[in-house]
């Protein structure tokens, strides 16, 4: 094959090499526009998993790779004067410059046809089989094309500038200083015997107010020296980038994400690879690695597919495509952390540096334990006593208890509300007790009941629970009972009215279907309908609706407190009744109470407040909310910690963090714990405690979520399920026999033993097995 690469940095280079080392018959050019040693940037960064990717692809250019890097373990993190570390995570870095020179050395050793100073415009006249478009970040096939690729460039709020200097640091260091114009914060690394990367960057707001817009190259490096001498250490901080001036050395990120990665133009197919292709931010280190990902990616297919250029191709894309994306959504939300130190910064520096290891939501609390047990152990410790205890044996977090007003949880464990459609007349009965209480014997500090409707009119469908009469409050009283007097669990009322979404089907007859029969009229902030052409039309409340809606819910709290329930939530989410005056999808009233977010909040809010006042003070009292409605023009996360911080002035002691549901044009972004970052949100900017919900599914993942100070609760749905005793069978799985947190009901401890026996024997069986370590299957499962 003729095959030409548009661009001699590592992709184009890498898979020119790999390509004529499969065949030497090949005919491989590379066309580069600058000088053999020009490059910019310092150091770059791989983790171990790459290095055993490059050995099997080429393990003469890996082992020299090797012998150059400089390789390190742990991680350290400057905060308030504070040195955190960590170690265990398996970095290596290289000059840039090095890295070049061994490729271009390997490719001239194969045969590869290297031209440098040739300015490609386009792929006219270029005489090949197949064009590799490696041409960067800028890449200028990649906007010819831009038709057939569909590039989405999303540029970040942070600036940066790319440093080095002759300090050498044993870790990768994070300094974070704060500044009279806001936080900066500093990544640096050593890659050679003399010099290391330092990275400088802060939100484009903070850049600005700190003068560095109009600062000279040469100023800007001196307040960056000044601004982190400590970690400097006397060295200086040079730049080599001597074709910028000033305020150019300072850019914002662009992520850059292709739908399509293969252009046809009816001569040689035009291939994206590297930087053209995608980036990842650099605080997570994969811009190099994924551009040699790519190369070894391309030429496995190659080889897998002899003579079969497209169907290597299609491979390439499809499976490609999606490992990137993969990484790209860690980077996301590694970015969207350093953009947000503020925040994070009102951490303690312990759980601030917890949750910038955590922080792409891929490294998660037994990996960093497998990593390095004695830093999580002694972390676990300094956790469990912020929450007042003093254990001799490391607490795992979702074991610490948690205290609101007058209650105390013995765990961070929550079993979630979860529609049952078992009710009759809105009577929660045997069905109920059984349900209830098995997951209350399960382990979990606290179990929701589903969402109770104050009314007849506001159930979702006829199976649903209500509130409204005292021989449902009996009904109630029977099952918190119970779980009182045989468990160690709490019990939550959560009271919600089903607004334009009632009068519906059970959920496995069709879920927001309406009813064939016997339906109740519905109302709402504004007439809907929510599924168009099929549901009921809801009617816009009068303010005698709100009146004696409000008056409902009054009542249903009365009854709940008499009924003993620990904990009340009101349902503000989902586009039920109370959502549907939040969010401006719904609420089109042009009196006081739509338009602005205040004034769409004002009625939410009147209801809130009543209920508080008859809720007994020592009992806690949540909120649920959507805080995206994934809908443009709907409701934003901003626009959540202003709802949050609303009803926390009005006297909310939590605020469960939900999305969506309001409208079926959402569009959500699902994944693990994908809701968690506006629950992390609202905690730290609103200053309120929070539960995530949402994907939640392992120990782990509660771990990792109260760890970090992302929220205060974990709310678990499914696992709960198919599971009633999740928290007690979690808590076996990782090894965590208590006692604190943790409580068995005695006519189980005999299954407790059991139980434990046999995950300690699996975790014994597969470390006799062989093979590879806990950490790297670990690693190998996370991509990191």
């Amino acid at each position: 094959m003729r095959i030409t690469c548009i661009g001699g940095g590592p992709a184009g280079l890498y898979f020119a090499l790999l390509m004529k080392q499969q065949n030497p018959a090949h005919q491989i050019t590379v066309l580069e526009r600058n000088k053999p040693g020009d490059t910019f940037g310092w150091g770059v960064v791989f983790s171990d998993q790459t290095l055993s990717a490059m050995r099997e692809a080429d393990a003469k250019t890996a082992d020299e790779i090797l012998t150059a890097f400089n390789h390190w373990d742990d991680i350290e993190v400057h905060i308030q004067g504070r040195s955190l570390r960590s170690g265990g995570h398996g970095f290596c870095g290289i000059g840039r410059m090095k890295l070049l020179n061994i490729l271009q050395a390997r490719c001239v050793e194969l045969g590869v046809d290297l031209r440098y100073e040739v300015n490609v415009e386009d792929d006219e006249g270029l005489d090949a089989d197949l064009i590799i478009a490696c041409d960067g970040l800028n890449s200028r096939l990649r906007q010819k094309y831009a038709a057939s690729y569909q590039p989405d460039i999303d540029l970040r709020q942070n600036r940066f500038v790319w440093l080095g200097t002759s300090r050498l640091f044993e870790a990768f260091t994070f300094d974070f200083q704060r500044t009279e114009f806001g936080w900066f914060q500093a990544h640096a690394y050593r890659f050679d015997a003399h010099t290391s990367t330092f990275i400088v960057e802060a939100p484009d707001a903070v850049w600005q107010a700190a003068g560095l817009e109009a600062m000279s190259k040469e100023d800007s490096i001196a307040f960056c020296e000044k601004l982190f001498a400590k970690v400097l250490d006397g060295h200086k901080l040079v730049s080599n980038a001597a074709h910028l001036r000033g305020s150019a050395q300072w850019i914002r990120f662009p992520r850059v994400v292709c739908k399509n990665w293969v252009h046809h133009n009816g001569r040689a197919p035009v291939v994206l690879m590297g930087d053209a292709a995608h980036t990842a931010h650099f605080s997570i280190g994969s811009g190099t690695k994924l551009a040699f990902e790519d190369a070894i990616a391309l030429a496995k297919d190659m080889a897998t597919h002899p003579g079969d250029l497209q169907a290597a191709l299609d491979h390439y894309q499809a499976t490609r495509s999606i490992e990137v994306l993969r990484i790209q959504n860690a980077a996301r939300n590694s970015t969207e952390w350093f953009e947000n130190v503020e925040r994070h910064a009102r951490l303690a520096p312990e759980q601030f540096a917890y949750s910038l290891l955590t922080r792409s939501q891929r490294i998660s609390h037994e990996n960093l334990r497998l990593r390095d047990a004695s830093y999580v152990a002694a972390f676990e410790q300094w956790l469990a006593a912020q929450s007042g205890v003093a254990a001799a044996k490391p607490v795992p977090p979702m074991f610490t208890p948690f205290k609101l007003r007058g209650l105390a949880l013995k765990n961070r464990v929550v079993v979630s509300p979860m529609a049952q459609y078992s009710c009759e007349d809105g009577l929660a009965g045997d069905y109920h007790l059984a349900h209830l209480g098995a997951r209350a014997l399960g382990g979990a500090g606290l179990v929701f009941a589903e969402m109770t409707a104050p009314s007849p009119e506001g159930r979702i469908t006829p199976g649903c629970p209500g509130l409204y009469t005292e021989a449902q409050a009996a009904a109630w009283r029977r099952i918190v009972d119970f779980v009182h007097s045989h468990s160690s669990a709490k019990i939550a009322m959560q009271l919600g009215h089903s607004g334009a979404k009632g009068s519906t089907r059970r959920g496995w007859e069709g879920i927001d279907q309406p009813l064939e029969s016997g339906n109740w009229p519905l109302i709402s902030a504004s007439s809907q309908q929510y599924l168009e052409g099929l549901s009921q039309v809801s009617k816009a409340m009068t303010r005698a609706d709100m009146d004696a809606v409000r008056a409902d819910f009054c009542a249903a709290t009365e009854r709940a407190a008499a009924a003993g329930f620990d904990w009340l939530e009101l349902h503000c989410a989902h586009g039920y009744l109370l959502s549907s005056f939040i969010s401006p999808l719904t609420n089109r009233r042009e009196d006081e109470y739509g338009g602005s977010l205040a004034n769409r909040l004002r009625y939410p809010l009147e209801v809130f407040v009543a209920m508080r006042a008859l809720w007994p003070a020592e009992r806690p009292m949540s909120v649920r909310i959507s805080a995206h409605d994934w809908v443009a023009g709907g409701t934003t996360p901003e626009d959540a910690v202003q709802i949050a911080q609303a009803f926390k002035a009005a006297g909310a002691d939590l605020i469960d963090v939900s999305s969506g549901q309001v409208s079926k044009l959402e569009k959500p972004v699902y994944g693990r714990m994908w809701q968690t970052p506006f629950s992390e949100s609202i905690r730290n900017r609103a200053g309120i405690a929070t539960m995530a919900v949402g994907a939640i599914s392992e120990a782990d993942h509660v771990n990792s979520i109260i760890a970090a100070g992302r929220a205060d609760l974990c709310a678990i749905a499914r696992p709960h399920l198919a599971n009633p005793a999740w928290t007690l069978s979690e808590a076996a799985r990782i090894g965590y026999a208590g006692p604190q947190g943790l409580d068995w009901p005695r006519q189980y401890h005999a299954g407790k033993q059991q139980m434990e026996r046999e995950f300690e024997r699996q975790r014994a069986s597969q470390a006799q097995a062989g093979g590879p370590s806990a950490l790297e299957q670990a690693n190998k499962a996370l991509g990191v």
